[in-house]
């Protein structure tokens, strides 16, 4: 239920200025009544504008319309700027029923979810209504459904719910099968995840969900949850507090002085359930409606007192809701989940990770910048007889002139993965420093995604534009430049593409809620032909009319021959991917888990300042190795600029093996290994081809500036 409206007004900037709020940079956020920050002024004032212009855009005037659709992409992003304005807070006054949502049943076993009502729950009275999801949420699986749960805000009570008919034999087999797969149901109360606890060791764990069913030690009986013991963990609304709430679609309301006195309510700050198994007396359930009256359970209960899983049983389930006043604020409600255990041990282990890595890089870098200034310096202090006369005796990367800027094989692929590389890289930029900044909330469930997505379609240009410029400067030429703006417009989304639609088949197949439908499949070609192969085709055109690149020295119709060299120089290149995973390893480990584990991931900050330290070990990596290739005579230097820092790919994805092997030891069945295998062979080549333009690009400027430096005839 949502807080009733108020009229709706345009906004004069200084009501504008009266809401804000402050947040940390970690994503736990604390509110400041009195303060305010530029984006919640931005925030506010694009929501009131762009209420007004869908009042206005009612009146079926289609420029109104194009202008309201323009800010609402605009919005997008700080939408979710911020975890308060990313999700409003919400009061409800006394005896208000509010309903939780359900989620999909997903399990660490399998990582195959399921929809809530595959399983033999009671349903809503209404009928069961999906909720909007986003892009990200049905790319993730996500599927929100309402609930027959109803609670009284503030009034502890005790309800029935229904009694199923006589389980049927497929019915007892999915149930077990679900329970002995460990599949946890997911309920959301007022964007608030469920979650449980359990106590180990004097320890206590808390986790999302709760399990569908289980199995008790040496017992070959299977019990079923149908009784569940929520707490509702609230905070008292504050008449005197500065707040702004949600108002619906229409957007944003700003609170009066006399509405702020009047309005009383309560801010819902923590949801939790003790779940447990209860053998119900069939004869008084039936004659109960929904939402009786039923007494309370003490959980949990002995075996003969569980409900256990057998043909022809019925089901009764029940639950029971205690409201709890807590001190925390509505801000800081998140602070819960996000909770790191043994924080300090990682974070020590990762910054003294970095810093060995920073210093060595440093050393490598600083001598190398020593020995190539002393080369160039020795060659100009020589007149022209004797710089003839080395040219003949010396060796090195002076003897490849005429040869270091020879067209590479497969020039048009290189082309193709620099400009899609650049693509994901910019992505990857814009998205971490955006949610480094709080624009993306845990409590925004697939804006993360979604986000990544509308980026990556719109930097097509970029990637049209530096594949093509090289093309050209490789090329001498135009031509050929709307074939490599196709090219790299359906290189790297078509492997994706084709890898999901494997994937997809396999989770039809299945059954589940993880499978992309039809609808969603037509709206990402839609994004992919319709957004980013013309703004890759534009950003090539562009790139064909910019300032071409001026290659400092001609090239030799003849190539020279390359010197034997002892053992493959390709090992060389595939073994200094090591260098930039040993950057990036650590961090790897936690975003698996985020997304394997089901924890939730929000250290942007720290992502950020990973990436910037990749971005740096690669270009060093890559421009080490290029120099120690001109050095040995080796001009064929393209494509071992791209793979020197490209190669951090393959331990990427060998690490993912060994994580699957030694983290994901429960992980079951062949499509649960083929989704894992799929999904990490994505990220291995979004992570080449980034890792390699960037590269690539640093060691063309240096080779550029290198012989751009000394003149040789």
């Amino acid at each position: 239920m949502r807080p009733r409206r108020n009229p709706v007004a345009c906004p004069t900037l200084s009501e504008s200025l009266y809401h804000g709020w402050n947040r940390d940079v970690a994503g736990i956020h604390t509110a400041i009544p009195d303060g305010f920050t530029p984006w919640a002024i931005v925030w506010v004032t694009v929501e009131k504008f762009e209420m007004c212009l869908r009042r206005i855009a009612s009146m079926r005037s289609s420029c109104f319309i194009y202008v309201a659709l323009l800010i609402s992409l605009l919005k997008l992003a700080p939408s979710s700027s911020f975890y308060l304005p990313g999700s409003y807070m919400h009061t409800y006054p006394q005896g208000q029923t509010i309903s939780p949502k359900v989620n999909s049943l997903t399990s660490f076993e399998t990582e195959i979810p399921f929809d809530y009502y595959s399983l033999p729950y009671c349903p809503p009275e209404g009928g069961i209504k999906k909720s909007a999801e986003n892009l990200g949420e049905l790319l993730m699986g996500d599927r929100i459904d309402n609930s027959p749960y109803q609670f009284r805000v503030n009034v502890n009570e005790s309800l029935y719910l229904c009694t199923t008919n006589p389980l049927s034999e497929e019915e007892v087999k999915l149930l077990k099968q679900r329970t002995h797969d460990l599949y946890q149901v997911n309920m959301i109360l007022d964007n608030l995840p469920v979650r449980r606890s359990t106590e180990q060791n004097g320890v206590t764990f808390y986790w999302t969900g709760f399990p569908v069913g289980y199995t008790p030690l040496r017992s070959n009986e299977d019990y079923i949850i149908n009784h569940l013991k929520f707490t509702v963990f609230y905070h008292e609304y504050e008449g005197s507090r500065v707040e702004i709430i949600d108002t619906g679609e229409e957007g944003m309301g700003v609170i009066t002085e006399t509405e702020k006195n009047t309005m009383s309510g309560f801010e819902i700050v923590g949801f939790e359930v003790v779940p447990c198994s209860v053998k119900r007396n069939l004869a008084a359930m039936s004659k109960l409606k929904m939402y009786s009256k039923v007494d309370p359970v003490n959980c949990p209960l002995e075996p003969d007192k569980s409900q256990v899983i057998r043909e022809k049983e019925r089901i009764s389930f029940t639950y029971e809701v205690v409201f709890v006043k807590s001190d925390i604020r509505w801000p800081s409600r998140w602070d819960a989940y996000l909770k790191m255990e043994g924080a300090k041990v990682h974070w020590f282990s990762i910054m003294n990770s970095l810093m060995v890595i920073v210093f060595l890089a440093g050393i490598v870098f600083v001598i190398f910048l020593r020995t190539v200034r002393r080369d160039l310096t020795r060659y100009e202090e020589l007149d022209k007889e004797s710089q003839a006369q080395m040219n003949e005796e010396l060796s090195g990367w002076k003897l490849v002139v005429g040869d270091v800027f020879r067209e590479p094989n497969f020039s048009k692929l290189l082309c193709v993965m620099v400009g899609d590389g650049v693509q994901i890289t910019g992505m990857a930029v814009v998205t971490i420093v955006f949610a480094a900044l709080g624009f993306m909330s845990p409590a925004s469930r697939g804006m993360l995604l979604t986000g990544m997505i509308v980026l990556y379609q719109f930097l097509g240009i970029v990637s049209g534009y530096v594949g093509v410029r090289l093309w050209r400067t490789i090329k001498g030429g135009s031509e050929g430049w709307r074939s490599v703006s196709w090219s790299i417009s359906c290189f790297f989304p078509g492997i994706a593409f084709l890898v999901l639609c494997i994937l997809n088949f396999m989770l039809w197949g299945s059954k589940s809620t993880g499978a992309l439908p039809i609808s969603l499949f037509f709206a990402l070609l839609s994004l992919w032909f319709c957004i980013s192969v013309p703004l890759t085709l534009l950003g090539g055109f562009l790139g064909t009319r910019a300032e071409h690149i001026q290659l400092p020295v001609r090239t030799n119709q003849i190539p020279r021959e390359i010197p034997a060299r002892k053992y493959p120089s390709w090992l060389l290149v595939v073994g200094a991917g090591t260098l930039p995973f040993g950057t990036l390893f650590i961090e790897l480990f936690f975003i698996l888990s985020s997304i394997w584990l089901g924890r939730f991931y929000y250290v942007f900050g720290f992502l950020l300042v990973v990436l910037l330290l990749l971005v740096i070990v690669c270009a060093e990596v890559s421009v080490i190795l290029t120099y120690m290739h001109l050095c040995v005579e080796d001009w064929q230097w393209w494509w071992k600029a791209f793979f020197a820092s490209g190669s951090v790919a393959v331990y990427v994805f060998l690490y993912s093996i060994n994580y699957l092997v030694f983290q994901l030891r429960s992980l079951s069945g062949p499509v649960s290994a083929m989704l894992y295998l799929g999904y990490s062979l994505i990220m291995a080549l979004a992570i080449m081809l980034s890792t390699g333009a960037i590269g690539f690009l640093v060691s063309f400027y240096f080779v550029h500036y290198l012989f751009s430096s000394v003149k040789i005839d």
